[in-house]
């Protein structure tokens, strides 16, 4: 039996109601369980308890592509500025780093895409929690010395990536998040993701207008 629902992310780009198998039907009732379940984690989180881990570290020469795992694990994040070596390093911005969890890139998998670490783009992989429901202002130590501080979460795309041609959707501009850097220093795939202080919901460093277009995107619907 196949079930019709409309599901968000399930759609493509026509906007007709996705069909789920029962086995899909259970794969997404995993996933909100699971969803459930890192909020609960994130709220009941104190300063100083580890969330997570880092996973995989990547980069990318220029952007608009997707980033490529370092070999040696490990890259130096540089204070007001991002990941070295990284296109899309700025003091210009708030957009400096960019976090996903592997429990994103495991949604992506359940719909059938090919996909592993650095292929939304994001520098940093991370897994054990979900950062999409971290507050802005939040900051996270990463490893022994690296402090971020969460600027955005989800994005608006513009213009859309391979991973959207090739699914007719992409998980970064729900789940992706990104982040300025409070202070510099090396990151490792292995290295511990730290609650230094929780935030209250805004960042010195985003711009308003950032903020309301993914509001504004979110309760349309079209994230």
């Amino acid at each position: 039996m196949i079930e019709e629902r409309s599901v968000k992310g399930n759609t493509g780009t026509s906007g007709k109601v996705a069909l789920l198998t029962p086995e899909q039907q259970e794969i997404a009732q995993r996933e909100l369980v699971a969803d459930a379940r890192f909020r609960q984690q994130l709220d009941q989180a104190q300063p100083g308890d580890v969330l997570g881990e880092v996973t995989s570290v990547n980069i990318s020469r220029k952007k608009g592509q997707r980033k490529t795992p370092l070999a040696n694990g490990e890259a130096t994040l540089l204070q007001d500025f991002g990941c070295e070596g990284d296109a899309h390093g700025s003091s210009e911005w708030h957009r400096q780093v960019s976090l996903l969890s592997e429990e994103s890139i495991a949604k992506a998998r359940n719909r059938g895409l090919d996909v592993r670490e650095g292929d939304f783009a994001e520098n940093l992989t991370v897994k054990g929690f979900a950062p999409y429901f971290i507050p802005l202002g939040t900051v996270l130590r990463i490893g022994a010395e690296a402090e971020v501080e969460i600027s955005q979460v989800g994005k608006v795309c513009h213009t859309r990536c391979a991973i959207f041609y090739l699914a007719g959707d992409c998980i970064f501009p729900r789940e992706g998040i990104f982040a300025v850097v409070n202070r510099g220093g090396v990151v490792r795939v292995g290295d511990t993701v730290t609650l230094l202080r929780r935030g209250e919901g805004s960042c010195d460093k985003t711009p308003q207008e950032a903020i309301d277009e993914v509001e504004s995107a979110r309760a349309a619907g079209t994230l």
